[in-house]
């Protein structure tokens, strides 16, 4: 194959992968849309069709509201001569875009010749998309990394790396695990998953910058709760290996969000964030609460003995050995609760 030749077929596969339902357009359907005045629509997709870019779904609901703004404004006749047009554009997006998110585009793999750092940069770049592993350059290596590229409730869009996953019935990543503090992987096979069960610690936790955190936890089998926290650092292991405390601001009743409506914690202290711990002056309680990322309650107006916490990386009575979840006791505001719960970090 000559070299003209292997561009063409390498640019067919390109057009191939941006909306495939272009195709579908019989002569007398293009005729319809090029009479019914959905300039907008046809503006975008025709323009990625033959560009660079990757047509998204994103790209294809904006023009969508935009056309639609446009209908309000149309009288009967306009919408009249255009319905056929949006009927079949809307059915068009329905099949390859799904309900109210991304979730159907095709996936689709960055260029080989590109290296990205973290999955936004993969996300802002347009040059693939798809919730599956990446690979990306951490720590001088290319690893193969997963990328949430639809949004999440609770924390947004905009391309998450991931960087742990937890298992709260399990100890290997309790309050004194040494994965909180050294520089080395676990288990990384288990990092190029979605939100399953398979533990991992990424390279992703001391080498990723971010401005946000996105955290999650699965009760059971159930629906994933994520919640978004602003925080500027160089990496997770930045803020967390010393072991020095780092607020947060988020509330009680986001970290409480988390668990779902069993979800407990004594109303006092409600100390939050990195390296959540017992304020130091009191007894040695060497029983109490504490979190790696988190909150933490006391039933006394103190934090000297918490007994109660939401987050992960966790440790202190009634479950010593639960490593991320809830548990509330003496007075908590929902009765006692001992809950382990799968655990997600991912950063942008």
């Amino acid at each position: 194959m000559t070299d003209t030749q292997e561009s063409v077929v390498r640019n067919q596969a390109v057009n191939d992968h941006k909306f495939g339902f272009l195709n579908k357009f019989t002569p007398s359907e293009w005729l319809v849309l090029l009479t019914s005045a959905t300039f907008t629509v046809i503006a975008v997709v025709w323009a990625a069709y033959h560009s660079n870019t990757i047509c998204t779904c994103e790209d294809l609901r904006d023009a969508m509201k935009s056309l639609e703004k446009k209908l309000e404004k149309g009288g009967e006749d306009f919408r009249a001569r255009t319905s056929e047009a949006i009927r079949y554009f809307e059915a068009s997006f329905k099949e390859n875009c799904g309900e109210g998110e991304r979730k159907g585009e095709r996936e689709l793999d960055p260029p080989a010749d590109l290296i990205f750092d973290s999955c936004k940069e993969i996300f802002d770049s347009k040059r693939a998309y798809g919730d599956k592993a990446f690979p990306l350059h951490v720590g001088g290596k290319q690893i193969p990394v997963y990328c949430q590229m639809t949004p999440l409730e609770g924390c947004g869009g905009g391309g998450w790396t991931m960087v742990m996953k937890i298992d709260g019935a399990k100890e290997n990543f309790n309050y004194d695990s040494a994965l909180w503090t050294d520089r080395k992987s676990f288990n990384t096979q288990g990092g190029e998953t979605g939100f399953d069960r398979r533990e991992t610690k990424l390279p992703t936790y001391w080498k990723t910058p971010f401005s946000k955190i996105c955290v999650g936890m699965k009760v059971g089998n159930d629906q994933i709760n994520f919640q978004v926290i602003d925080q500027l650092a160089t990496s997770l292991h930045s803020l967390i290996a010393d072991g020095q405390y780092r607020a947060t601001s988020l509330g009680r009743e986001k970290w409480k969000n988390l668990i779902g409506s069993e979800a407990s914690l004594q109303y006092n202290c409600n100390k939050e964030g990195f390296n959540a711990k017992p304020d130091p002056g009191g007894f040695d309680y060497s029983d109490a609460s504490k979190a790696r990322i988190g909150i933490i309650g006391n039933n006394e107006i103190d934090c000297y003995s918490p007994e109660s916490r939401i987050g992960f990386g966790t440790a202190g009575y009634v479950d010593k050995k639960q490593s991320c979840g809830n548990v509330g006791r003496n007075g908590a505001d929902n009765g006692d609760k001992n809950i382990p719960v799968m655990g997600y970090i991912l950063v942008q």
